[in-house]
């Protein structure tokens, strides 16, 4: 008979302490833990009307649209879709989902009506949250009352009853959503893949997940993004995308900062909302570095107040990282490398900040 062959285990553990992963809690709890402590600090600024939302404003508010979205019938465990530009109703929709116990998928706005049709019925999305510009893009979804649809703007027609203004939400009494009882394998979002390699697909994450996957970026003593509740964080990077999603809005919030929702990127824009409201951490993508690197007008802004400029989604060359170094040369420069994982079990990302330090 043969011998049972002898393993042996090898644990590699860091030096540093553990960091404590509250993955009882919902993500939302999570995110807004220590909320009497920060409630009255700004959470959230919508970049073209400069209005400021408190935390205090944001919790209120997330729990109200809760409320609203089971009065249109959404129940826990069934899926909404956001169609949204960066905006205080994508944050809304996306929380208020999560304290329903429902499930938030988000779209790109400029897909077309046959990829938005494509993911609302892989998803079985129940509700479309949009502008009225797209529209058109859902509405041949609303046959037999399959979905229904939320505007964020101005109704269509107030005699047409197959969509609602989203001020039918937030208008709703947040004591009476229903007392959801959520586990933290429970799915809360369902972002797709881009579909490079084949079909798009769903990634189901996880309560338990997301909560893990902030807490390794923004706890403990040792976090990898450095965000702190002073830090204004300009967040034009889509948030239908995981990592703007994860790790600027989600991240943003456990850490109590302000997040500033820039809904499309424009470089002079850019640059001058950074002055304006004293951005200190600016996530990016390499097209908006090369944008500040060609940019006529840098001189004619303060960028001072930057003190993390970070590119992720692709590799940033070093002609061009070293370019926009020289630009922002008090800045710490850092490049994110994300491994995303499929599967509802693990945790959604992986997240490496390669940062070099001004000289």
């Amino acid at each position: 008979m043969a011998s049972k062959q002898e393993t042996t285990e090898i644990i590699f553990k860091s030096k540093l302490p553990d960091i404590y992963i509250p993955n009882h809690l919902p993500l939302h709890s999570y995110c807004f833990e220590n909320l009497s402590q920060f409630g009255s600090r700004p959470c959230l600024i919508n970049a073209p009307t400069g209005k400021v939302y408190t935390y205090h404003d944001v919790e209120l508010t997330f729990r109200k649209v809760a409320s609203g979205l089971n009065k249109l019938g959404v129940q826990q465990g069934e899926v909404i879709m956001i169609l949204l530009p960066n905006s205080p109703e994508f944050v809304f929709s996306f929380l208020g989902a999560s304290y329903l116990g429902a499930i938030a998928t988000a779209a790109n706005p400029f897909f077309t009506a046959a990829e938005i049709g494509k993911q609302a019925k892989a998803s079985n999305s129940k509700l479309i949250i949009t502008q009225q510009c797209y529209y058109d893009k859902v509405k041949d979804l609303l046959n037999n009352n399959d979905h229904k649809v939320v505007l964020v703007d101005s109704a269509i027609d107030d005699n047409n009853n197959d969509h609602v203004h989203f001020s039918t939400l937030i208008e709703a009494d947040e004591n009476e959503v229903p007392d959801a009882k959520i586990q933290p394998d429970d799915v809360v979002a369902l972002p797709y893949s881009s579909g490079t390699t084949g079909l798009p697909k769903g990634v189901m994450l996880t309560h338990k997940g997301l909560v893990s996957s902030i807490a390794q970026q923004v706890d403990g003593e040792n976090p990898n993004l450095y965000y702190s509740s002073e830090d204004v964080i300009l967040c034009v990077l889509p948030l239908f995308h995981i990592y703007s999603l994860n790790s600027v809005l989600l991240c943003g919030l456990r850490a109590k900062a302000t997040i500033l929702l820039m809904p499309k990127f424009d470089i002079n824009a850019f640059l001058n909302l950074v002055s304006k409201h004293g951005v200190t951490v600016a996530p990016v993508v390499p097209p908006i570095v090369l944008a500040i690197a060609k940019s006529p007008d840098l001189n004619k802004y303060d960028l001072s107040s930057i003190r993390i400029l970070k590119s992720g989604g692709a590799p940033l060359g070093k002609e061009l990282e070293d370019t926009v170094r020289t630009k922002f040369p008090n800045a710490i420069l850092g490049q994110v490398i994300h491994f995303f994982l499929v599967f509802t079990f693990l945790i959604p990302s992986r997240i490496l900040l390669l940062f070099h330090t001004p000289n």
